[in-house]
């Protein structure tokens, strides 16, 4: 951070909500992936503070932290996005009516924890028995065969597309993070291989999507390429995207011409100009 031209900068680790800063801060660079730090629970505690903070704001992250909310918001603004039900299961399982192969996920997790593709009948209570594990609400949606790819937006910008490649299976948690559990990895490509057209289709794509959810500063948003027709669609928006030198958004900033203390400078700026309510 020094190198981008942070000349005081104090490493706060937070575990809960009584966490402290020190005294005089101008900026918290939020980098918290998940609950807390990606739901808005973390900007709606800085803004009662008033200390100013990076990235999207308290509503939008929490309305993106809930697939089956924004969901809606991409239905109501036109967002291509795959078919889906939301199911309450508070009282007992729900089964879904929606027609095989779907995808069963818990819609507040991340990390693509809890998500089952379904293509056998027999498969179906198992996996909705494994999501209602992380909460009533399940989101289920049909499934896209294509091409599994992100869109890095900064500053009401889409970057360069990234296609994302598991070396198996699907992008779930082993192919994330390998070094975690020994699983297959991922290759990523960038910028992706796509026709010129398809590549800004997808783009605008990620960009309606992002405007629909009022997102601010900087955000990726998950994208999949329908095989059959190139149709794009959108999956959901990750409002604190990985943030170190190798993660995807600094990736795709990079073959935009961003080097990565560059972004990171441009990302406080923004912030730093961005009214919070």
């Amino acid at each position: 951070m020094c190198r981008a031209g942070f000349t005081d900068v104090t490493k706060v680790d937070v575990h809960g909500p009584d966490f402290r800063l020190p005294e005089g801060t101008e900026l918290a660079y939020n980098i918290i992936h998940g609950t807390f730090g990606e739901d808005g629970t973390l900007q709606a505690i800085l803004e009662e503070r008033g200390v100013p903070y990076t990235g999207a704001g308290s509503r939008s992250s929490a309305l993106c932290f809930d697939k089956s909310e924004s969901k809606k918001v991409f239905l109501d603004a036109g967002v291509p996005t795959p078919q889906a039900e939301i199911l309450d299961c508070s009282n007992g399982i729900v089964m879904p009516s929606l027609p095989l192969p779907f995808v069963i996920k818990p819609p507040c997790e991340g990390s693509s924890v809890g998500v089952h593709i379904v293509r056998r009948q027999e498969d179906v209570l198992p996996a909705m028995k494994e999501a209602v594990t992380h909460g009533t609400t399940v989101l289920v949606e049909e499934f896209i065969q294509g091409k599994e790819l992100t869109v890095g937006i900064l500053d009401g910008k889409a970057l360069p597309v990234i296609h994302i490649c598991p070396r198996s299976g699907f992008y779930d948690l082993s192919n994330k993070y390998p070094w975690m559990n020994m699983g297959g990895g991922t290759d990523y490509i960038c910028p992706a291989d796509l026709p010129e057209e398809t590549a800004a289709k997808v783009q605008e794509a990620a960009l309606k999507a992002y405007k629909a959810a009022g997102v601010e500063v900087y955000g990726r948003v998950d994208v999949l390429l329908r095989e059959e027709d190139g149709a794009p669609f959108v999956l959901e928006i990750n409002t604190i995207p990985g943030m170190t030198p190798s993660s995807l958004l600094p990736k795709a900033a990079a073959a935009s011409g961003w080097p990565y203390e560059d972004l990171c400078e441009k990302i406080a700026e923004l912030s730093l100009a961005t009214p919070r309510k």
